[in-house]
């Protein structure tokens, strides 16, 4: 093998077995999903081609409705607190101070906790004899048991307040990083020009921890798109009353499981909840470049 010959094979043996893996287990899925969301396949074989008759189906489906506005809130809601509360949380723990390192652990905590051990205790503390009504009941707030898990938007908003106390820590880390990047020389200047904290933070810190509030803007919004454990968990797998709590990933699960499932239609559902998730990402991706 010549010299010319070897420049050119090293790269392609090098990076064979991660484009081999790539293309088995990410590209091949992805593009199998696309083809069957137009049959009707079952688990079991024996679809055929339908056209866009699951595309037309998805207009007409209610479920789909409740489960895109659950969805839906679910993103407004956990955007802007999981993109504010980390920053604000990373700015009081960066400080060195005495015991500061146990805060940041304890923060950080609910992010290694599986997300189905933290929904069980969430469930527990929730439950109509849980933690919770056993205090508000004891102090008087209630007079009888609030319906955390019964209720369709006490239970949506209280999947809600898992997930952001999930995030915090993980999100928090990242401001961090992004944090120590932040020059303290900067800080140094704009106080010596006679800034306070408040013009230091939206003129200093604001700016260099932009890049990474987008970043943290992106995750959050894909998960939130994607959830499904919190939900499931809290309404113990029937997705809420009546199944009105459902977020998008649980309908595709409840569609595609089971040897009667729809996996033609799950498909179609899973090509939209792409396509609903790829949206935030590229108007992030424009005002990214428009800040810049």
């Amino acid at each position: 093998m010549t010299l010319t010959h070897r420049r050119w094979f090293t790269p392609w043996l090098l990076a064979g077995p991660a484009l081999v893996w790539l293309a088995v287990f990410n590209l091949w899925p992805a593009v199998n999903t696309v083809i069957l969301s137009f049959t009707s396949a079952r688990p079991l074989g024996g679809g055929r081609f339908t056209g866009l008759a699951n595309y037309e189906r998805v207009l007409d489906d209610a479920q789909l409705t409740d489960a895109l506005v659950n969805s839906v809130i679910y993103l407004l809601v956990c955007l802007p607190l999981l993109t504010l509360l980390p920053l604000l949380l990373a700015l009081l723990v960066e400080r060195k101070l005495p015991g500061i390192t146990f805060f940041r652990t304890a923060f950080y905590t609910p992010v290694v906790a599986s997300a189905v051990v933290v929904g069980l205790v969430w469930g527990w503390m929730l439950d109509d004899r849980g933690l919770l009504n056993g205090l508000l009941q004891q102090l008087g707030l209630a007079d009888r048991p609030v319906s955390f898990l019964t209720d369709r938007w006490l239970l949506l908003f209280s999947a809600i307040g898992l997930t952001v106390w999930k995030g915090l820590g993980y999100y928090m880390v990242i401001y961090l990083s992004a944090l120590g990047n932040v020059g303290r020389e900067l800080h140094e200047a704009a106080a010596v020009d006679g800034a306070g904290a408040a013009r230091r933070f939206w003129h200093v810190t604001l700016p260099g921890v932009r890049p990474a509030m987008l970043l943290i803007s992106v995750l959050v919004s894909v998960s939130a798109l994607r959830v499904f454990s919190e939900l499931y968990v809290l309404s113990n797998g029937t997705g809420g009353p009546g199944g009105r709590d459902m977020s998008v990933v649980m309908l595709i699960q409840m569609y595609s499981r089971g040897f009667t499932g729809h996996i033609g239609y799950a498909s179609a559902l899973s090509v939209l909840l792409f396509v609903l998730t790829v949206g935030p990402m590229l108007v992030l991706a424009r005002l990214n470049r428009k800040a810049a």
